[in-house]
């Protein structure tokens, strides 16, 4: 029932009462009864009003209700369309450095003046701080002196060395040539003596012939036989002592003893050399190590020229930068190897993010990000994802990710804050819905179409999503219209009045 429709049944009802009250006051007249006071019968006039009124409205919900019950709901719908999408992981994290130096005392001179504080910026070959021109010429004469040290110390050790295997050279020389003397020598004297034992012998066997001949003739002592037995005899006695054969042989072999004697002393003495030479030499380890350490030492002492002359000028930085730690202070001599300051390039910089375990699937090397730092946009990289996850403050595990801001200027400084947004996937000329569209439940993920102003349930194969949409693979086709949002009074199955959205 329309409003128009009650306003007239309203008026209609105000007539009606009206010709009732008329009627009514005709009767009373008649009757000669007292008419009603006037303000009672204006109350009782609205009362009657008003239950017209109520009861009308009444009708309209009932009216309403009825009407409700076999009118379709409608539902906004919009079909599904062809378009691009791009996927990205959107984070923050801190500024830093990529490339980061530390720079060490080359050698312990002591500190001239220190050029740059903590927190200013250098240029590439500028002197970060400088050495005492003094020591530093000290240190390079020191240097000098130790190469040569170094030098002459080798030469001597291989000239010992030298001298060492001469002497074991010629110790072996003499030894094998004293060795065939001596057995020259001592067969020699053994022969003279076997010469002297058979006279000796010879002559003894011919005086013991004499004697007997002496004794058979004992009984002619006056005879000349007898005689000439005796006189041979006394010589043989006199040959047997005094031959000249056995003088001169016997004469020989004591010379030839002494000379024994001195080839055996002489024996000895190369004995002596080649042992004392062999002590003394360097064999093969020996030499690689003598050979190994004076390298060592003249490198040593190289490298300290050559930083010396380096450190002439200053310590210098090697690229643009910030200095973020300085340890170095003037006057002081640090030691060899000890820290002098910290320099971090402003030119080769990166994003450090931490990416929790829902979004590392999607982080590929590689990948392009914008990066936003203080109003300022730059384009970025992924250029390392750690292998190992850590904690965060809250006690989630995440993976530390470096985005490579690749076009970086004099507006970035370490330490800020910076927006990262990841490109991860990018899809073009494929089928979107509205993220909100889609649902899941126990068999996948789905969408709700109209058909034919029914209701149907669609299984759905997604791909990449943004923030508003999301990508169908499977499931639909281009142009089919669907709920872009579902709420619990949605069902399948169910008629409805669609509503098309652009």
């Amino acid at each position: 029932m329309s409003d128009m429709d009650l306003k007239k049944q309203d008026k209609q009802r105000q007539k009606e009462l009206k010709k009732e009250e008329k009627k009514r006051a005709k009767a009373e007249k008649k009757q000669g009864k007292t008419p009603m006071d006037p303000a009672r019968r204006k109350k009782i006039i609205k009362r009657s009003i008003f239950g017209g009124v109520a009861a009308v409205f009444v009708l309209f919900i009932i009216y309403n209700n009825i009407a409700a019950a076999n009118t379709k709901p409608m539902v906004s719908t919009i079909p599904v369309s062809k378009g691009d999408i791009e996927q990205s992981v959107s984070t923050s994290g801190s500024v830093v450095s990529d490339e980061i130096k530390t720079y060490f005392a080359p050698v312990s001179v002591r500190i001239g003046t220190v050029n740059v504080s903590v927190g200013e910026m250098v240029a590439k070959g500028e002197a970060v701080l400088s050495y005492d021109s003094t020591d530093l010429a000290n240190e390079k004469r020191s240097a000098e002196l130790k190469l040569q040290e170094n030098e002459g110390s080798y030469r001597n050790s291989i000239q010992k060395n030298n001298e060492s295997l001469g002497d074991i050279s010629e110790a072996n020389v003499n030894l094998s040539v004293l060795e065939q003397q001596i057995t020259d020598i001592d067969n020699y004297i053994k022969e003279l003596q076997r010469r002297v034992d058979e006279k000796k012998a010879e002559l003894a066997h011919e005086g013991a012939l004499l004697q007997i001949s002496l004794i058979d003739w004992a009984d002619k002592p006056d005879s000349d036989e007898y005689e000439n037995l005796q006189k041979l005899v006394q010589l043989n006695t006199y040959e047997q002592s005094n031959n000249e054969e056995i003088r001169a042989w016997q004469e020989e072999i004591t010379k030839y003893t002494e000379m024994l004697n001195n080839c055996k002393e002489y024996k000895s003495e190369m004995k002596s050399q080649k042992t004392s030479g062999e002590s003394s030499r360097m064999n093969a380890g020996g030499k690689e190590e003598l050979e190994a350490k004076t390298e060592l030492e003249k490198i040593s002492s190289q490298e300290t020229l050559e930083a010396v002359s380096n450190l002439e000028a200053g310590v210098l930085a090697d690229f643009n930068g910030v200095v973020t730690e300085m340890n170095a202070v003037e006057g002081k001599t640090p030691a060899a190897g000890e820290q002098l300051f910290k320099l971090e390039s402003t030119e080769d910089v990166k994003v450090s993010i931490s990416i929790s375990k829902y979004d590392l699937e999607k982080i590929k090397v590689g990948q392009k990000a914008v990066v936003t730092i203080g109003g300022f946009t730059y384009d970025g990289e992924v250029e390392k994802i750690d292998k190992m996850a850590t904690k965060n403050n809250s006690g989630a595990a995440v993976v530390n990710t470096d985005i490579r801001i690749t076009n970086p200027d004099e507006n970035i400084f370490l330490g800020v804050e910076a927006k990262v947004s990841i490109s991860t996937a990018k899809s073009e000329g494929t089928l979107l819905v509205p993220y909100s569209a889609v649902n899941s439940d126990m068999e996948g993920n789905f969408v709700y179409a109209v058909e034919d102003g029914v209701v149907v349930k669609k299984p759905v194969q997604t791909g990449i999503s943004s923030d508003i949409n999301i990508e169908i693979t499977e499931g639909l086709n281009e142009g089919d219209q669907i709920l872009s949002e579902v709420n619990s009074t949605i069902s399948e199955g169910m008629q409805v009045t669609a509503v098309p959205q652009q």
